[in-house]
């Protein structure tokens, strides 16, 4: 059984970067592809980026293209968001999970813990 575990977030003032990372145990971790997702409070869960297995292709929210970028290391059965330019309403817990075709839809039904990351003024 897949087992997704994320990290990294925390408290930061607007403008400044975070990187999150997601560890994924069980299954194949090469053959996924992987998404973050967010969410805020009182807000729905939201697509934020997916990455690719087989050729490394990236989408983005168009709330944070520019701002964010996915990457994974097969090596490491790990993948990360690079968070820059962080503003008030990047604030939610953050969550990975597999994604399936589009590659902005979560695949497993079972979520992680999540990071939570706070952005102040």
């Amino acid at each position: 059984q897949v087992q997704l575990v994320e990290s990294g977030g925390g408290l930061v003032q607007a403008g400044r970067s975070l990187r999150l990372s997601c560890a994924v145990s069980g299954g194949t971790f090469s053959v996924y592809s992987m998404g973050w997702f967010r969410q805020a409070p009182g807000k729905e869960r939201e697509f934020v980026a997916g990455i690719s297995w087989s050729d490394g292709s990236r989408k983005y929210a168009d709330s944070v293209k520019g701002r964010f970028t996915i990457s994974r290391d097969n090596a490491k059965n790990s993948v990360y968001l690079q968070m820059n330019s962080l503003k008030l309403e990047d604030t939610a817990v953050y969550y990975c999970n597999l994604v399936k075709p589009p590659g902005t839809v979560p695949s497993l039904a079972n979520w992680g813990q999540g990071t939570q990351v706070t952005v102040s003024s």
